[in-house]
């Protein structure tokens, strides 16, 4: 399929990718620096599981498990924001909302072409996490395993609807494009393959810092 050539662009990147989250601190244009997002976090604290959030901002990161990890919050993070721009030559960062509920943590993309949904499940260990995933999988008809190098070593799958999901440790990685044309970004690439580039780039970071 035309993505997979896609995916091999995005491994050639991976180790770059690694590099731009250890060096998150830096400012990027139109982005706040790495003090002022977590002074962004911090006023979100308040705040109450299933409260949605608006502009690219982060759901509540709670003490004591109470709100969604890092991790799982960087789908909404300025790593995410600036690839989704990047990836679609876009001249600001995309408008998003956030929610968490169920220890779901859900960041939709209002793109001009349709929603890009991106979501991470925090299961209670990796073995309810397989479940979880396996889950996922049975339920969508037109899965197909992510095999090989593509997979970055993790159990992956993809549809040809446009959803890719990874499973990492206790976290499950959804990334869902479906709602996108056929043709995504300058590159036209599948919404397939942009879903698949988007999550190398959470993947790359989840393994520099886990």
């Amino acid at each position: 399929m035309k993505y997979r050539n896609s995916w091999l662009g995005s491994l050639a990147v991976a180790s770059l990718l690694l590099s731009g989250c250890a060096a998150a601190g830096a400012a990027e244009p139109g982005s706040g620096t790495a003090s002022e997002s977590a002074s962004a976090s911090e006023s979100h604290a308040a705040g109450h599981p299933g409260e949605h959030h608006d502009a690219g901002s982060a759901a509540p990161a709670t003490s004591e498990g109470e709100g969604p990890s890092e991790a799982a919050l960087m789908v909404c993070g300025t790593e995410t924001q600036d690839k989704i721009s990047i990836s679609l030559a876009l001249s600001t960062a995309p408008h998003s909302v956030s929610s968490w509920a169920d220890k779901l943590f859900t960041c939709t993309y209002h793109l001009a072409e349709g929603n890009f949904v991106l979501s991470v499940k925090e299961s209670a260990d990796p073995a309810s996490a397989r479940q979880y995933f396996d889950s996922l999988q049975s339920k969508a008809g037109d899965a197909a395993p992510i095999k090989g190098l593509a997979n970055l070593g993790f159990p992956a799958y993809e549809t040809t609807g446009g959803s890719v999901v990874f499973l990492k440790d206790n976290m499950t990685l959804s990334v869902d494009a479906s709602d996108l044309p056929g043709a995504v970004g300058p590159n036209h690439v599948t919404p397939t393959a942009f879903a698949y580039q988007i999550s190398t780039t959470i993947l790359a970071c989840w393994t520099e810092h886990p």
